[in-house]
């Protein structure tokens, strides 16, 4: 499936195809399509078709064409916040994407049959945190893969606000699906040849839109001796609430003595010191998040929250800074795509039983063929200049806070650049 838009050269160029063709129509969509790098989740070898609006098929590994997974994420309707979850996750790339937008007090799960390609999946997550140069740019909700069966999620499992299936849905089990959804959420699978958008309108009422026809292999289900029971693929969120107790509460309750506004002018003088430490940070940012009374989000330890709200607030800091001063960021320049020149066609020519088209060469052809030569000699000129690196700013921040070493590198998610 796919073919639908011209090949890219690379990432950014099969963006700008698939905007052209109206695959991509927000800005939050295009971001996060940019950022992920579709030839990285291809294997060694296999790259070159990475930009061909097709899908990719190796052995268990499976990727769907970028057209697909446009109007995918389009139909999503994505937010900050929102849960979702992915059946039939296969190499991560769609929940990595998802995970820009839906930001770090989302939740992110995915669901994929074989095991093979949950751990394919784990590695190229942990190589876009570590190495992508877009890490910085978002707040990220981290996905978690399992391995399982989609069909035999646990009855106790809470419901998603936007679920997507990258397998195709026979009808017995539409109902299934519905059923993991909110009120209010939105499913996105392929049924009967269409990919189709469900919005869930009430506890009993939903809302069919189909989007666009499609062909998906169906979903798969394990044979299973008879009388075995299935394994219940277990999604428990963690709700930070369930993360103290309640003694625990009151006593960081007690320690609150400085304001929450307070951490910025902190971060910002880099009198770091005046925190105490970072277990006191942590239980500062507790009773916030303990008195916030929001919904439960899946993050896996204090820690983590605080560094959520740091690089948060030093990335708001480094922000103004930059407005105040008015110099804009650099946005890196994308390679200029290679003009085509059509020659006119005006004679035609017989050899043996063939009607041959011949180009007539005239002084106007010459000259264009002369300026389309210098204007590649003069791009191709351009690419060898060594491009000057992309300032972090965010990582420059965090380097110069008076922390120990370690806390540095958990900051920065212990990426080496």
């Amino acid at each position: 499936m796919g073919g639908a838009v011209s090949a890219g050269e690379d990432n950014d160029d099969l963006i700008d195809n698939l905007k052209e063709a109206q695959y991509i129509r927000t800005e939050r969509v295009e971001q996060a399509f940019r950022a992920i790098d579709r030839g990285d989740y291809y294997l060694e070898g296999y790259r070159d078709n990475a930009y061909k609006d097709l899908a990719w098929k190796h052995g268990n590994i499976h990727l769907s064409a970028p057209c697909i997974y446009s109007e995918v994420m389009e139909a999503l309707k994505l937010q900050q916040g929102l849960s979702f979850l992915n059946l039939g996750s296969g190499t991560g790339y769609l929940s990595t994407m998802v995970g820009l937008i839906i930001g770090p007090f989302g939740v992110n799960h995915g669901v994929e049959l074989h095991t093979d390609v949950v751990e394919y999946a784990r590695e190229k997550l942990d190589d876009f945190i570590k190495n992508s140069d877009s890490f910085d740019k978002f707040e990220f909700c981290e996905p978690s893969f399992v391995v399982g069966n989609c069909l035999e999620i646990s009855s106790d499992s809470h419901q998603y606000d936007r679920i997507y299936c990258g397998a195709g849905v026979q009808k017995d089990h539409e109902n299934y699906m519905k059923i993991l959804l909110k009120v209010g959420g939105i499913l996105v699978m392929p049924i009967e040849d269409q990919l189709t958008q469900i919005t869930r309108t009430g506890q009993s009422t939903w809302e069919s839109k189909n989007i666009l026809a499609v062909s998906f292999a169906p979903l798969v289900q394990q044979n299973r001796p008879e009388g075995s029971k299935p394994d219940a693929v277990k999604l428990q969120g963690v709700a930070w609430k369930q993360l103290l107790t309640a003694d625990q509460c009151a006593h960081l309750t007690e320690r609150w003595t400085i304001e929450e506004k307070l951490l910025k002018c902190y971060l910002a003088t880099s009198n770091f010191v005046c925190l105490r430490s970072w277990s006191y940070f942590c239980g500062k940012l507790t009773k916030t998040l303990l008195t916030a009374n929001t919904a439960p989000i899946a993050v896996r330890t204090l820690q983590d929250l605080s560094r959520i709200y740091i690089r948060r607030t030093l990335r708001t800091l480094t922000n103004e800074e930059i407005q105040a001063r008015g110099t804009p960021q650099k946005v890196p320049q994308k390679r200029k795509r290679r003009r085509c020149r059509r020659r006119r066609i005006n004679t035609y020519v017989f050899v043996g039983n063939q009607l041959i088209p011949q180009p007539a060469e005239s002084e106007e052809d010459e000259r264009i063929e002369d300026e389309s030569k210098e204007e590649e000699d003069k791009d191709s000129g351009e690419a060898l200049k060594p491009d000057e690196p992309q300032l972090n700013l965010l990582r420059d921040r965090i380097m110069a806070l008076p922390l120990p070493e370690a806390l540095k590198a958990y900051l920065l998610y212990y990426r080496e650049k």
